[in-house]
């Protein structure tokens, strides 16, 4: 993989090389040098004195009644503590992120294969495995429920119905047409979060009758919260401590594998550990949702859009979960980075007896980019225009307005981006090499003819919200302390690879001049900084630490503003030293500090969203980002067999605050579109997980990852994020999937409606 920098594209060309800290500056994660040895301790490594060890027992069925549960076979078996079902949950029986809708372990119904029914503790791993598989549950098999289509006729099922949420949205003139109507049918596969490592925690019960559990949380106040709930006692009695997290997304987020582990230790006054198998770890956690999505576009002559007409059915599987977020995001983006003037957009999510879905990258944006740059693709061709040039006559910039009516108020770049990836210089062809150096679609050693090979240039443009939408209170806090020239953050950010650690430090760096930063370990001690996901913690936990740093700097400057009869502002902070603007005062930050203690705490409350009313119009979104991708493949149109060559990614990014990290984040939010595009589908055919495993579910390699060039990152700040910086990572998962998808079309002229591509979409016809 590589990741070139075009030094003609990229504006970051002939500024001044990077500072060696601070904001800007390439700085190494702290926790980088422990994670490539090995060493770095995660959840699965914990350990306690007398531990048990847990297991769950999870249904084999998609939708049953539960007749009845027989313990007593399990309990009788040597090393067994102790056995619970839906009957040993004292407190709450329900949870759910957003709508308390999934038992802690099924009662009266199953709704999706690997339901939790029953829960093991035990002396050995391999017991409380058997004791769980003794546990003697009869079911009365019925009919599932998969089609989400038939989700609106079929008997409820659950107790709040099928229908999850509807948003109805309206804008513009129903009556206004184009002189070009094109029409398709898309259809988005079941992605799976494919943690590096599969769910693992520790569960210690406390002497007041509480319990800690040590676990890779994402949103341990929420988490909290949740297990206080079903364990039925109050929430400063259970306290989460946040582990290493390998990564994270619906994964780290899901309660499933938590709240169980906790009454298990409640139960037996012993610490708990579960480690999940990786089959285990496919049944019990969310995935991406499922989505059929039906487009109407109507373009005049010239290709703009007059138009856009769509309905959009998100698969949700068994419970609620994220799903009205993902279909919130999916209705408000239908029409993507364009300007629109009419659009009436239909979307739905329904409950299935198919796995949960959730949070996952981009959910939402990813399955309605992937269907609007398709439709972008049929109007280009049937006029004659190239496909880039069409989307540059509807590029959306900074002052366009939604679909949901809302101004876009932050920078919006797009036809910038574009024209940089469209720009950028192609690969080389096949015929320009050996023959005997082609890499054929299908892989080295591969049946591939090199006369059947097609190559195919496509592009895709994606938007993808920043923050939580709809009226989420966005809310953190920090405190940064100084003692003894050294600075501590604490702060609930949960870092999952986002580098929010790397750039807590590097603001600190930069507001008080200090080099020693550390930041303390995350748990529910710490006031609540919310969930790791949208790149929020960028935005609002790393404005919190800046505000607080900025409040111990005017702290330290006081004293020696009064001294000189100057104000804090005449005074500046650069490499450690603290000099006044007239050369008057020249000291050290660490002579300054010397004998003091300073302290401070924040908050970071971004301005107020709306929730969508019964059109689907609001203010719903803080902010935004783009990107532009220029996909290059190599297609055997004999075959079907696709190679990407090449991705060429432009983005908007606020503000580069660690030159490395972003590179990093943004390859590899483009890897993991590919997957999407190529090779990532969870099958399951009457709503059973078919293959379970990481032979069956198919993940690219570092081998499989093509070459990644960014030739654009576009710093125009964004005025009301703190530093000015956006979120890197999501858009161009919403992105690289469309691109991929429109360059198979240049490839072949077939349609290519679903993803992942399958080999018979990709041969010629």
């Amino acid at each position: 993989m590589s990741s070139e920098t075009s030094t003609a594209a990229d504006p970051a060309a002939g500024r001044e090389p990077e500072p060696a800290q601070g904001i800007g500056a390439s700085l190494a994660s702290a926790e980088s040098r422990a994670k490539t040895e090995g060493t770095f301790p995660y959840a699965a490594d914990l350990w306690a004195e007398g531990l048990l060890w847990a297991a769950v027992l999870r249904s084999p069925h998609a939708h049953a009644r539960i007749v009845s549960i027989d313990t007593s076979h399990a309990l009788d078996m040597p090393g067994v503590r102790a056995v619970i079902t839906h009957e040993d949950v004292p407190g709450e029986a329900l949870h759910g992120r957003r709508t308390p809708d999934r038992p802690v372990f099924a009662s009266d119904v199953v709704r999706h294969h690997g339901e939790a029914i029953a829960a093991v503790a035990a002396d050995h791993p391999d017991t409380a495995r058997m004791a769980a598989a003794a546990v003697i549950v009869e079911y009365e098999v019925l009919e599932p429920v998969t089609d989400p289509e038939k989700a609106f006729e079929a008997e409820p099922l659950h107790p709040d119905g099928n229908l999850i949420r509807h948003i109805p949205l309206r804008h513009g003139d129903p009556a206004a047409a184009g002189e070009l109507v094109v029409e398709g049918l898309y259809r988005i596969g079941r992605q799976d979060p494919a943690p590096i490592g599969a769910e693992a925690g520790l569960a210690v019960p406390r002497p007041d009758g509480g319990v800690e559990l040590y676990i890779a949380s994402t949103d341990p106040h929420a988490d909290r919260d949740r297990a206080a709930a079903c364990y039925g006692i109050p929430p400063e009695r259970v306290k989460v401590v946040v582990t290493g997290v390998p990564g994270a997304t619906a994964d780290r987020e899901d309660a499933s594998f938590q709240l169980p582990l906790g009454l298990l230790a409640l139960r037996t006054g012993c610490p708990v550990k579960v480690t999940a198998t990786r089959e285990e770890s496919f049944l019990g956690h969310a995935h991406r949702h499922p989505t059929l999505l039906r487009y109407r576009h109507h373009a005049d002559a010239e290709g703009r859009l007059v138009k856009v007409e769509a309905q959009i059915l998100l698969d949700a599987g068994a419970y609620a979960d994220t799903s009205s977020e993902a279909l919130a995001a999916a209705v408000s983006f239908a029409c993507g980075p364009y300007v629109v003037p009419n659009a009436f957009i239909e979307g739905w999510a329904v409950r299935t007896n198919n796995p949960p879905s959730g949070h996952v990258r981009g959910e939402g944006a990813m399955q309605v980019c992937a269907a609007y740059e398709a439709q972008m693709d049929k109007i280009a061709k049937k006029l004659g225009i190239d496909p880039a040039e069409l989307r540059l006559r509807n590029a959306m910039a900074t002052g366009d307005i939604l679909p949901t009516g809302q101004t876009v108020t932050c920078p919006a770049p797009v036809a910038e981006l574009l024209a940089a990836v469209r720009d950028s210089p192609l690969p080389d062809l096949p015929k320009d090499t050996p023959e005997d150096e082609w890499l054929l679609p299908g892989g080295p050693e591969g049946a591939g003819e090199p006369a059947a090979v097609r190559r195919g240039v496509g592009y895709g443009l994606g938007m993808v919200q920043l923050l939580g939408a709809e009226g989420t209170d966005e809310v953190s806090t920090a405190t940064v302390k100084v003692h003894d020239g050294a600075a501590t953050v604490i702060c609930a950010a949960v870092e999952t690879g986002q580098g929010f650690t790397t750039l807590a430090r590097q603001i600190v760096q930069e507001t008080l001049g200090i080099d020693d930063v550390r930041v303390a370990p995350v748990d529910t001690d710490q006031p609540p900084a919310g969930p790791s996901c949208r790149g929020r913690h960028t935005w609002v936990s790393g404005g919190a630490v800046e505000r607080a740093a900025k409040m111990v700097r005017t702290q330290l400057l006081q004293p020696l503003a009064h001294k000189f009869g100057m104000s804090t502002e005449l005074l500046q902070i650069n490499d450690g030293k603290i000099t006044s603007y007239d050369g008057v005062l020249s000291t050290t930050v660490t002579e300054a500090l010397e004998g003091k203690e300073l302290w401070a705490t924040a908050q970071c409350r971004p301005h107020p969203t709306e929730p969508l009313d019964e059109s689907g119009q609001g203010d719903a979104f803080v902010g935004m980002a783009f990107c532009a991708i220029r996909a290059v493949v190599d297609v055997d149109i004999e075959m079907g067999s696709v190679r990407v060559v090449e991705l060429s990614v432009a983005q908007d990014v606020g503000r580069i605050l660690n030159p490395a990290q972003l590179r990093t984040r943004i390859e590899a939010g483009v890897t993991q579109g590919v997957g999407v595009a190529l090779t990532e589908n969870l099958r399951t055919p009457r709503g059973i997980v078919r293959h379970p495993d990481l032979t069956g579910y198919a993940l690219l390699t570092a081998l499989d990852t093509p070459d990644i060039r960014i030739v654009k990152l576009v710093e125009e700040r964004d005025v009301v994020a703190p530093f000015g910086a956006k979120a890197a990572s999501a858009v161009p998962v919403v992105t690289s999937p469309a691109a991929i998808a429109s360059a198979v079309r240049a490839a072949t002229g077939r349609p290519v409606n679903r993803l992942p591509i399958r080999p018979q979409a990709a041969v010629a016809q």
